[in-house]
């Protein structure tokens, strides 16, 4: 069974932080690209920060750049999303999701192959 699993989502206050956490269980995360998606009520899922299927460059949405940071613990098989200074529109469940490397991605965060998504965990950020 190949499962991926968020969790450290929770109830901050604009201005503070969080760190997300993806844990793979039947995959090595080092053998896939990770990326971390974002939805809001109302609308439409978007990709947060999204590694290359082929060179495993980091892409960082536009709306996030110089807040948020992608990392991984190898030995913990574990990708971390670290979030900084969040805004009221940061509010969102995130996702993680793990593409095989060594394939062409269609466009940056639009992976050929994505063979694990997680379940989700809700960041609210209120005052």
């Amino acid at each position: 069974q190949v499962q991926l699993v968020e969790s450290g989502g929770g109830l901050v206050q604009p201005g503070g932080s969080l760190k997300l956490s993806c844990a793979g269980s039947g995959l090595t995360l080092a053998s896939y690209a990770i990326a971390w998606f974002r939805q809001a009520p109302g609308k439409e899922r978007e990709g947060v920060s999204c590694e290359s299927s082929s060179d495993g460059s980091i892409y960082y949405a536009d709306s996030v750049k110089g807040r948020f940071t992608m990392f991984r613990d190898s030995a913990k098989n574990t990708v971390y999303l670290q979030m900084n200074s969040l805004k009221h529109e940061d509010a969102a469940v995130y996702y993680c999701a793990a593409a095989p490397l060594g394939y062409r991605d269609w466009d940056v965060c639009r992976y050929r192959y994505l063979e694990a998504w997680g379940q989700g965990t809700l960041v609210t950020v209120s005052s």
